[in-house]
Order: C-alpha cells, then sequence, then structure tokens
C-alpha cells in the first residue's frame, strides 16, 4: 500500500483517462457478450420436476409465478449439512434486493438445494433472507443441471461441472440456472453458468476491484478463504 506511486493531479487525471478508455472497451465486450448469451439456442425441459416450497409442492413451471423469465441459484447445501455453503451465503446476500427489481422486469427468482426444507427454512431464518428457497431432494433436477455428484464420481475425479471433466471436492457445487416460459406454457433451458461464471452475481466483489487492494486473495490458501457468513465475523 505505502510503495505506490504518487503523482500530480494532472499525471493521475492522464492516467484515469487512459484506464476509461480501456474500462469504456471492456463495457461494450461486455455488451456484446450479453447479446451473444441472449442468443444462445434453448432446449425443452421435458422432464417434470417437483420441489418442496413453503406452499407444498411446486413443479418448475409453477415457479415462474406469472412471470415468463426464471432465474434458479444453485445453493450448496446437502442433504445431510448442518449449514449453507459460506461461499454461496455470500452471493445470497445479493439477492433479495435485487429480486424486487426483477420481478418488474418479468423475472423470477429462486433458491434450490438439494438440503430438507426445514433445514433450508431454519438457515434462510438465521441469515434474515426473504427470497424463496425450495428443496430439489428426491429429485434429479441438481444432478440434471450439473450442481450434484454421486459419490463415487466425487471420489474417482470424474465429476462433470463447468462443462468440464475433473474432480471436484464436495458432492454439492455452486451454479446459476435460467429458464424461459412460452405463452403455452412450455419451459425451456436458456443458460447455465459456474464457478467464476458467478463473479457477475458478486456485487461486493465489484466494490472491492474498485480499491486498492482489490479482492486481496492472492496469498490466500484459495480464494473465499477469508470469507464468513455474515453472522460469523468476529467482528
Amino acid at each position: 500500500m505505502t510503495d505506490h506511486r504518487i503523482v500530480s493531479q494532472s499525471d493521475w487525471l492522464a492516467a484515469r483517462k487512459a484506464l476509461l478508455a480501456k474500462e469504456k472497451e471492456f463495457t461494450r465486450a461486455r455488451d456484446a457478450l450479453s447479446a451473444e448469451r441472449r442468443r444462445l439456442p434453448w432446449v425443452k425441459v421435458d422432464k417434470d420436476y417437483a420441489f418442496d416450497g413453503p406452499d407444498g409442492r411446486e413443479t418448475l413451471a409453477e415457479l415462474f409465478a406469472d412471470r415468463s423469465q426464471l432465474i434458479v441459484y444453485h445453493f450448496m447445501f446437502g442433504p445431510d449439512w448442518e449449514e449453507g455453503c459460506p461461499s454461496c451465503s455470500y452471493l445470497a446476500d445479493h439477492f433479495d434486493g435485487a429480486i424486487v427489481h426483477l420481478n418488474h422486469r418479468d423475472v423470477s427468482m429462486v433458491v434450490i438445494s438439494r438440503a430438507p426444507l426445514d433445514r433450508l427454512q431454519a438457515y434462510r431464518e438465521r441469515m434474515g433472507w426473504n427470497f424463496r428457497w425450495l428443496s430439489s431432494l428426491g429429485s434429479d433436477f441438481n444432478y440434471d443441471y450439473q450442481v450434484s455428484f454421486p459419490a463415487d464420481a466425487v471420489a474417482a475425479g470424474t465429476v462433470h461441472y463447468n462443462y468440464a471433466d475433473g474432480g471436484f471436492p464436495s458432492e454439492e457445487a455452486p451454479g446459476i440456472s435460467v429458464f424461459c416460459r412460452d405463452a403455452d406454457g412450455a419451459v425451456f433451458h436458456t443458460y447455465s453458468a459456474y464457478a467464476r461464471g458467478l463473479d457477475m452475481l458478486i456485487g461486493a466483489y465489484n466494490l472491492l476491484d474498485l480499491v486498492p487492494k482489490g479482492r486481496d486473495e492472492d496469498g490466500l490458501a484459495f480464494t473465499m478463504e477469508w470469507l464468513r457468513r455474515h453472522d460469523s465475523y468476529e467482528d
């Protein structure tokens, strides 16, 4: 922090404008990539998925409510876990404020995990969240969307995650999936992202990217090693 180049205001302004040109180039590239994402082909969802929620059993189609677009966050919370994943909890801290705005852009958003509903509800209450959280326990949903894995695949290092085969340290993984429902009620899978593809959901990371130390994770054993659930920081 102290070993940093110090310059005059005019020199700083010149450097800032040079960076601004690159930031604008990045913004245009991001807009183009987002447009390309929206042009991806769709896959019709033919399987009848059902989830346990506070209002009883609900199908995937019913999770849309009265909207045509649905975002599902795949939250790491296994059937025998006592708590939800700290990293997923970090992401989930950003959801409630966004969902009210998404709803006014024809988008519903829910969170789905394999843990039993009562455990999800207890953890949701502990964390102070309001978003809809449903259990996919007993369903193929998590496996079909590549966020839950058989124990033997984890042991063998043959997990298929983020569109590639390899090792993964857990039977549960994070992800996000997007669905669309047409006027006839048919549901289509339009997009899924995993791993670093979830960075776009983390407003706190975007803020950290602005400060001199950035995310400050280079010296850690793994990214997010510093992270705690928001009620578990020591100060």
